[in-house]
């Protein structure tokens, strides 16, 4: 039988369905784990942060603990909520009226009646959110884990951390050589500006679910920052070509960058305005971060656990 490939990566999904050979490069790179800098779990932890259960009622170390201070993702350190908007609220779980803004993600339950929330900068698993409920003037109870926290009393230095998310062809070697940026913690390679709850690459590759190949980068902005992500962002990838990045075509290798922020779109839309001036027609978008799906395992640090380098990416000076 014959089969047409068109990229490594439709070969790499062939061999990961056993279309090929029972034993080929899917199954190696099923067996192995990402090398993202986060925090290590604990199997209760993690039971709760990456498999969404949930933590007996009660019996949680934060659910009557009212310190002043700042509580922070166990996996990821980052800041989430504030204990000045901490309040008793007997459910069995800590209870927030308000989060750190722009530091939590909601987004709608399988079950189609609650609403989950989850740290917008590595996707944690947090609790839920309820609305309407009346228990304080802000009308607003976020229902944690105590497991998926912990706490920074006050007077203590906060974790610096910042989240950029962008798109620029296979995700491989885009995240390839973001992870190599001094000050970045952490890289993920996932999939955003979809429809679909969930994708899978199979379904992106079917193009009809409006999914870009992303990278979430996670970075300590106490020494990089924002715009020196983009612009490397920028010099990896050719911004100039559309629904395509190299050999790899198709929408879901377009060249987007989804902010998160204001300053974010500000400063990519500065950076756009810079390679304009020097002559590039630059096809990339700029759109407000909808939500993050992580992809399969065997896609993180796809390049670095197969000991190989970008075939479609590479560095070419664009700002002076």
């Amino acid at each position: 039988m014959i089969i047409k490939v068109n990229n490594m990566k439709n070969l790499a999904l062939i061999l990961l369905t056993g279309m090929f050979f029972s034993s080929g490069c899917g199954q190696n790179v099923k067996n192995k784990t990402t090398t993202m800098s986060l925090h290590t779990l604990t199997p209760e932890e993690e039971s709760v942060i990456v498999h969404k259960g949930t933590e007996r009622p009660f019996t949680g170390k934060y659910n009557n603990f009212f310190e002043k201070g700042t509580y922070v993702c166990k996996r990821c350190g980052a800041s989430l909520y504030e204990s000045s908007d901490k309040f008793k609220s007997d459910c069995g779980w800590p209870s927030f009226d308000g989060e750190i803004k722009g530091a939590v993600k909601r987004t709608p339950d399988p079950d189609g009646i609650r609403t989950e929330i989850s740290c917008a900068a590595c996707g944690a698993h947090l609790g839920h959110v309820f609305t309407g409920e009346q228990l304080t003037p802000k009308n607003t109870r976020y229902c944690v884990n105590s497991i998926s926290l912990d706490f920074l009393p006050a007077g203590s230095e906060k974790p610096r951390r910042d989240t950029a998310i962008v798109a620029g062809g296979c995700f491989w070697g885009v995240e390839y050589y973001m992870h190599k940026i001094p000050g970045v913690i952490s890289t993920e390679a996932g999939y955003i500006g979809g429809h679909l709850k969930n994708p899978t690459y199979r379904e992106v590759c079917s193009h009809t679910t409006g999914y870009a190949e992303a990278v979430r980068i996670i970075f300590d902005p106490a020494k990089t920052s924002y715009e020196a992500v983009t612009k490397m962002f920028f010099e990896i990838h050719d911004p100039t070509q559309v629904d395509r990045q190299g050999p790899d075509v198709g929408d879901q290798y377009r060249s987007e960058v989804f902010y998160l922020n204001d300053g974010q779109k500000l400063t990519t839309e500065k950076l756009i305005g810079l390679l304009k001036q020097k002559g590039f027609k630059v096809a990339t978008k700029v759109t407000l971060a909808s939500t993050f799906w992580r992809a399969e395992d065997y896609h993180q640090q796809y390049y670095e656990k197969e000991g190989q380098t970008p075939y479609c990416h590479g560095y070419v000076k664009r700002f002076d």
